[in-house]
């Protein structure tokens, strides 16, 4: 068996407000560059106060990147300047590939009262920044979940495991993006791409990330796996623990990021706040 991985770092989510006013836990982002390459962001936007999160997140530009929308409650509306609208529902994903441009809108639609998700962002590499915008939409029903055991339950969003593929597919960086749930005491092991970079989140209960470590980890705690072994190996804390994990080809180039935009470099950020202002940010394939 491949040695296992120690934790790099890991630190709790913190408190921010985005969009309208929408209050969340950042798990990483602007401030981690470049840790988590390929990714640049993770939000957390549970929360069962609906001030927190109705704002919502109106019109607003993407380009450089995909954003990945992954719900667990409730569910987004979107509609963008390609005419693309519907809903992200509980258990579904929307993987958007904002490419060389667009404009959209997401809007918190709660449940009974409750709203829960995430927002992953993922950097394109110098050679895509400006592919034509595309989706991947998957509803819950269409992502595998797998289940080695009856108290493992694995749903697998990106990337395989045990032959098993999930339905996002032809992403740049080959990423793995699955949301795994242990029963009390349960181990769990998974091993890393050659060269990725690896990293848990941790959404519910607790348990150790790093069998170097006597430490569990809990809600809202984010880790960062070192480069060196090459398999994750999970223990489950006494009431179980649940956790997104995600792993990547770092892409290695020059980050220039400004808001809902990342590019390469400062000149490609001006032209592309240039062209939203003056009606020209939406390329016509």
């Amino acid at each position: 068996m491949p040695p296992a991985k120690k934790i790099a770092k890991a630190f709790p989510a913190r408190e921010t407000i985005e969009g309208a006013g929408v209050r969340l836990y950042r798990a990483f982002g602007i401030k981690e560059l470049p840790l988590f390459d390929p990714f640049l962001m993770l939000d957390d936007f549970r929360s069962d106060r609906p001030d927190d999160y109705l704002p919502g997140f109106p019109r607003h530009p993407h380009r450089g990147i995909e954003t990945v929308t992954y719900m667990l409650e409730g569910r987004i509306e979107h509609a963008d300047s390609l005419g693309h609208k519907g809903f992200v529902e509980a258990g579904g994903v929307q993987w958007m590939t904002a490419g060389s441009g667009i404009i959209h809108q997401e809007m918190p639609k709660p449940f009974n009262g409750r709203m829960g998700g995430f927002q992953l962002w993922v950097n394109l590499p110098r050679s895509h920044k400006m592919i034509d915008p595309r989706y991947q939409e998957v509803p819950a029903s269409g992502i595998p979940v797998i289940s080695p055991d009856k108290n493992t339950r694995i749903r697998i969003i990106c990337g395989s495991i045990d032959e098993v593929f999930g339905p996002v597919q032809d992403i740049v960086g080959y990423p793995e993006f699955f949301d795994v749930t242990l029963g009390p005491d349960v181990p769990f092991s998974h091993e890393v791409k050659a060269e990725h970079n690896a990293g848990v989140y941790v959404i519910g209960g607790s348990g150790n990330f790093d069998i170097w470590q006597e430490k569990e980890l809990k809600n809202r705690t984010m880790v960062l796996y070192a480069r060196e072994g090459r398999r994750i190996q999970v223990i489950a804390g006494s009431r179980g623990v649940r956790f997104l994990y995600l792993s990547g080809l770092p892409l290695r180039d020059p980050v220039a990021w400004k808001g809902p935009i990342v590019m390469n470099t400062d000149e490609e950020l001006t032209q592309a706040f240039e062209e939203y202002r003056d009606g020209t940010f939406i390329r016509k394939h």
